[in-house]
């Protein structure tokens, strides 16, 4: 008696916890965030007794850092967008 109301609670199919435009943002923001710090990288010198500029350069500065919070911003959406 208690296996058939233990059948009657499981779903008959597997079911994603998000939709199909979810993961799609998901994959987007993943995307994003990836490329914001990929233009993190270099700007390091390879003499610690040489100063490299390019270290504070616009891309390092303000362009990656950006691109990481709006990649965060389309996580965030992602997972509160209802199907």
């Amino acid at each position: 008696m208690a296996n058939s109301n233990k059948d009657q609670n499981t779903p008959s199919e597997h079911e994603f916890v998000f939709g199909k435009k979810n993961y799609l943002f998901m994959l987007i923001g993943i995307g994003v965030i990836a490329l914001g710090f990929i233009l993190m990288t270099g700007g390091g010198s390879d003499d610690p007794n040489v100063f490299n500029p390019a270290l504070y350069s616009f891309r390092r500065i303000r362009l990656a850092p950006t691109l990481v919070l709006i990649g965060f911003g389309i996580e965030v959406y992602a997972i509160l967008r209802k199907n």
